[in-house]
């Protein structure tokens, strides 16, 4: 089961209040980026998160669940409805993970590799 494009609406709206919230559709599902970070995604209309530490400390008893087969573990967000909780933990996420990876420019001139 996919994501809905309504409950993606619902969660964009919970964190309206943060700039540089941003989403990808990918297979169904969206993945969320905070400031150009992958903070988490929307997997069969549920908000995963990276399982931080300071996640792991604002949500000790959240459930570790599987965003898809075959991925790392990530952490459900049961207060969705928690805006503030919400605009609270995005930021701190982003803080603990590394900024994303520069992709190294393609060089058209160069015969594709096999």
């Amino acid at each position: 089961m996919a994501s809905s494009k309504e409950y993606l609406a619902f969660i964009l709206d919970q964190l309206s209040d943060l700039d540089g919230v941003t989403y990808r559709a990918m297979m169904g599902e969206y993945i969320l980026y905070y400031r150009g970070k992958i903070v988490g995604g929307l997997y069969d209309d549920r908000f995963l998160v990276k399982a931080t530490p300071t996640a792991l400390r604002l949500m000790p008893e959240a459930p570790r669940e599987l965003p898809y087969e075959g991925a790392k573990e990530m952490l459900l967000v049961d207060s969705v409805d928690d805006r503030a909780f919400l605009n609270e933990l995005l930021p701190l996420l982003w803080e603990e993970l590394p900024a994303p990876a520069k992709r190294k420019p393609r060089d058209e001139t160069s015969p594709a590799k096999p």
